[in-house]
């Protein structure tokens, strides 16, 4: 994945700074967070919590109503709360940080009388590790909505910058797995290359099989075929063309495309500036000179 900038990480916390993520078994598998290490502390005791949601001005913790911990965070007046982030780096680092905060509401978890949310609101602007995880994911989640038929050609450039293995991969045709070729790829679907008659492929449901290298991770998305097509001069080999069942898009394949248009249009961006810049700074050249005057006036009056 790219790394972060200064810039983009003032970004993610301006535009997102409001947008909550709750913590689905899939977001925390997606972030590498590791909830055996979210923990809270309060007034000298440190307690462990199930964290449910975070944003960049508050989280949402679940703990119990009968521990040392929800005894002490709703106080009258309690004490500054700090909250244990922990997430794992793809070489398998735990990366620990903690944000203060104040309680600011509790209700009951489900009704329970056993448990309880309590929210967190931040006294402090969270860690930039922080903002670039969550920030990448709602932008990830946002981009593959206003940006999702953008189409990324494959070709050995773009492989290595989506961190995909090679071209060639598996395409499960109602549940036959086939080896195919990626062509194109976008939020929503993809096209390939396979054996096959094209009667026999349209409408049928598939899984398309993609391995990442960064990190490292392969990835299964549902879809089915909306079209194909017969390569010239072969009736037995199809170009298909694959929409995605969206509800079940997995969040690292969003990642790992929104990471690529992203960090294109950035590219894009620099080098129009610089070109900018060199056409400003020509216009801005001397016209050169002969004993100080313009060599055209010169060799005019010659």
């Amino acid at each position: 994945m790219a790394i972060a900038t200064s810039q983009q990480i003032v970004n993610y916390y301006d535009l997102y700074r409001d947008k909550e993520i709750v913590f689905s078994k899939e977001i925390l598998h997606s972030l590498r967070v590791d909830p055996r290490q979210i923990y809270v502390k309060c007034n000298g005791g440190q307690w462990p919590c199930i964290i449910n949601s975070t944003s960049f001005q508050m989280a949402k913790i679940i703990i119990g109503t009968k521990g040392g911990a929800f005894q002490e965070i709703t106080k009258r007046d309690a004490p500054t709360i700090q909250l244990r982030y922990c997430f794992i780096d793809p070489d398998n680092t735990p990366v620990i940080f903690f944000v203060s905060g104040k309680m600011s509401n509790v209700t009951p978890y489900m009704n329970s009388q056993d448990l309880a949310i309590v929210t967190i609101s931040f006294t402090q602007r969270p860690p930039d590790d922080l903002i670039v995880k969550i920030g990448s994911l709602i932008e990830a989640s946002v981009n593959s909505v206003n940006r999702r038929e953008d189409r990324i050609v494959i070709t050995p450039v773009s492989l290595r910058k989506l961190n995909i293995e090679r071209e060639e991969t598996i395409i499960y045709v109602q549940g036959v797995p086939r080896r195919c070729i990626l062509r194109d790829l976008s939020f929503c679907g993809a096209k390939v290359i396979l054996l096959g008659l094209v009667k026999f492929l349209t409408q049928k449901e598939i899984i398309l099989r993609i391995s990442f290298m960064d990190p490292v991770e392969t990835i299964d998305i549902k879809g089915t075929i909306v079209a194909a097509e017969a390569i010239e001069g072969r009736q037995d080999i199809a170009a298909v063309g694959i929409h995605f069942d969206e509800s079940q898009i997995p969040i690292n394949y969003k990642l790992h495309i929104n990471s690529y248009l992203t960090t294109s249009r950035k590219t894009f961006i620099e080098l129009s500036e610089q070109q900018n810049m060199a056409q400003e700074a020509a216009r801005e050249q001397p016209v050169p000179t002969t004993a100080g005057k313009p060599a055209a006036a010169e060799s005019a009056a010659r």
